[in-house]
């Protein structure tokens, strides 16, 4: 039969044992009761001595599997009788209960940061880009034919302000060592929805090249007609942009420009004093013709004013006369690139092309009155990437200004823009081949061979360039 090790097992023992005595038989004597009782006494000291064992050796193991699961060494304890059968199944209930051994983990190391403002974070991204030109150029009635120069030195900064603005700065250091700002603007980001506000000097988004850096030109000059209209260094003045972008429609999506300027292009408004600004628009269309190809439309106009005139009445007598009129600029640009999409990197097509057509209100320089000057020019370049670092393409410009005959004074010219001769113009055809021999430089090598009536007499140059350029926005366009 099974010991009963439990407490209860006693009280019953201390209470069935004698009322089993008194139901056994007769009426037991005193005597016979106090030897019952001594007997039950000593049977009852020796269940608690053996039961008073049985939980030493119960607890002698706990101790042992607790020091275990610390991974600790435990001590050696003295080997135990075997336990009760209800007493293992215990045991084994609680062992699965409790799980499986847990690691004792490390306490992690508190590392305490500065949470201080860092002055390096403050600093605004600098870039800096060379552009060496090289030349041989024959050309009649030229003494010079060969030269190096610098053409400039660009420091480019910009930082973001704060989440809605950003500062944008372009300093030009030329060779002889004159700097000149070319670019340093203030955008603003969200003052109106699909709109961005630039406020500074800027080169105005008339058409796509005029916006572009020369040592980012896929050329290494300015198209013909841009020169001759603008100046060489293209549009650049002093004033406030805002760039629309409108919603999709018609497959395609929709951009609008405006701006408000200054009138400080010598070329253009040369004769303008009263500070009455310019206005600029440009209306931009772009869409994807097909997975590998996108198309771009553009169309510009500019308008502004000229007010003092110089007339030159005798061959050395000049005098100065007040009328405002008008100068009217108007331009189209198309742009298509193919780019197969599997093969970027390695292969693509680009052909851009602009026109460009002044027409400028003046007081004739000979003192005849009023007078107006057409002039017009374009440019078309096509251009391959033939290979991952190399593009090859050829750019053709021409260029017609206006006949006039009193275009050339003694002391007052109109050209580029007019020329005595009739049905002045030149033609000019650029080819050329660059080669990237890295994200931060690249050379270029192109002849450019340029002819007409009228103007400066036929002219071949052989150029040679090389841009070299450090820092986060290398060979930016803008």
């Amino acid at each position: 039969m099974r010991k009963m090790s439990h407490p209860i097992a006693v009280f019953l023992l201390l209470t069935i044992t004698p009322l089993g005595c008194l139901t056994a038989g007769s009426e037991p004597s005193e005597e016979d009761e106090v030897e019952q009782l001594k007997e039950q006494v000593v049977d009852l000291t020796r269940l608690i001595e053996q039961m008073q064992k049985e939980h030493e050796g119960q607890i002698a193991e706990l101790r042992v599997q607790i020091e275990g699961w610390k991974g600790e060494q435990p001590e050696p304890v003295p080997q135990v009788a075997p336990v009760d059968d209800e007493l293992a199944r215990l045991r084994a209930m609680a062992e699965s209960l409790a799980g499986p051994k847990k690691e004792e983990k490390a306490p992690e190391e508190i590392v305490y940061k500065s949470r201080g403002v860092s002055l390096q974070q403050l600093n605004p991204e600098i870039s800096v880009s060379g552009d060496l030109i090289a030349y041989y150029r024959d050309q009649e009635g030229t003494r010079q034919r060969t030269d190096v120069f610098l053409r400039g030195l660009e420091l480019n900064f910009q930082s973001y302000l704060d989440p809605f603005s950003k500062l944008k700065a372009t300093a030009h250091v030329h060779d002889d060592g004159e700097v000149h700002l070319e670019e340093v603007y203030y955008t603003h980001f969200t003052m109106l929805e699909g709109a961005t506000l630039e406020l500074g000097r800027f080169r105005q988004q008339f058409g796509v090249v005029n916006r572009w850096h020369e040592d980012a030109l896929d050329q290494i000059q300015y198209p013909l007609a841009l020169q001759r209209i603008f100046g060489e260094e293209g549009l650049n003045q002093i004033g406030a942009s805002i760039d629309w972008a409108f919603p999709e429609w018609a497959d395609a999506h929709h951009g609008l420009t405006l701006q408000i300027t200054n009138t400080e292009n010598e070329r253009l408004f040369d004769d303008e004093t009263l500070g009455t600004p310019s206005l600029l628009f440009h209306y931009k269309n772009f869409r994807d013709l097909s997975r590998d190809t996108y198309l771009e439309f553009g169309l510009s106009g500019l308008f502004g004013w000229n007010d003092e005139w110089e007339i030159q009445t005798a061959p050395d007598t000049v005098i100065t006369e007040h009328d405002a009129l008008g100068t009217r600029l108007f331009g189209a640009d198309l742009s298509m690139l193919w780019e197969p999409a599997d093969r970027a990197l390695y292969r693509n097509i680009e052909w851009r092309s602009e026109l460009y057509a002044l027409n400028r209100d003046i007081l004739a320089p000979d003192g005849s009155g009023r007078d107006t000057i057409n002039a017009w020019g374009m440019y078309s370049y096509l251009q391959s990437k033939i290979a991952q670092n190399l593009i090859v393409g050829t750019r053709l410009d021409y260029y017609e200004p206006d006949s006039k005959d009193y275009a050339v004074q003694p002391i007052l010219s109109l050209v580029p823009l007019a020329y005595p001769e009739k049905n002045s113009h030149r033609w000019q055809v650029a080819p050329y081949i660059t080669w990237w021999q890295s994200e931060w430089v690249f050379f270029r090598a192109e002849y450019d061979y340029a002819w007409g009536d009228g103007m400066e007499n036929d002219e071949h140059v052989v150029w040679f360039q090389t841009v070299f350029a450090a820092g986060p926005h290398k060979h930016e366009r803008y």
